[in-house]
């Protein structure tokens, strides 16, 4: 059962967002998985910059494992935490090379046992990658749940995915998580959101928070 709240979200970002979707530019499963990786705390712009000439040069899963650490990380190098970034992507290429054959796993299981691999990068490879329904819970994702009263203020990362899970249709998770990555990335920033542009003003605490303080 929907409640009325997770209808309006949903409804709103339907309104909103129609064709959201992954922004990370890629060609294949392998390419995503790394894409991915590279994307933690920085934009997928700046990700999409740097992909081209590194698949260019590392092709695939086997190519990237063999390649000299220090050579991946020139090209990555205009990247926030490049240095572990690229030990990270080296590792996952290694495990999926020694244990998978090359290929992109298929579960949380195996995906969180490569390198460089948590629980949201896992969530975000299954379901582009392979259409699994999943719902990953990035930085966009976590503060837009609380905001909009979808989880609390207090509640870890794995707490905002369980409830999101548990309260929006399965059928819904891929699409709902690209709407709200759109919603924070280009209307609700973390920083000075669009309020006069927002269909949810009526439920957002942080307006609440805001008629309290103010």
């Amino acid at each position: 059962m929907v409640s009325d709240r997770v209808r309006t979200v949903l409804q709103g970002l339907d309104e909103l967002f129609p064709d959201a979707h992954c922004e990370l530019e890629h060609r294949n499963n392998y390419e995503m998985a790394v894409a991915v990786v590279l994307s933690a705390q920085t934009t997928d712009a700046s990700v999409n910059r740097v992909t081209p000439a590194l698949f260019a040069r590392y092709p695939d899963a086997f190519a990237l494992a063999e390649g000299e650490l220090s050579e991946i990380e020139q090209y990555i190098a205009s990247l926030g935490l490049y240095r572990n970034k690229a030990r990270a992507i080296k590792g996952m290429a290694e495990g999926m090379a020694e244990r998978f054959g090359g290929e992109v796993p298929q579960t949380m299981k195996e995906l969180v046992s490569l390198p460089g691999v948590g629980r949201k990068c896992a969530n975000v490879i299954l379901s582009e990658c392979w259409n699994v329904p999943a719902l990953a819970v990035d930085t966009h994702v976590y503060r837009i749940s609380r905001r909009l009263g979808l989880a609390k203020e207090d509640d870890s990362v794995v707490d905002v995915e369980m409830k999101l899970k548990r309260k929006i249709p399965r059928e819904r998770w891929i699409k709902t998580h690209h709407q709200l990555i759109f919603f924070g990335r280009y209307l609700c920033h973390a920083r000075n959101p669009e309020c006069e542009r927002c269909p949810f003003t009526a439920i957002c605490k942080e307006k609440r928070k805001e008629k309290t303080t103010g």
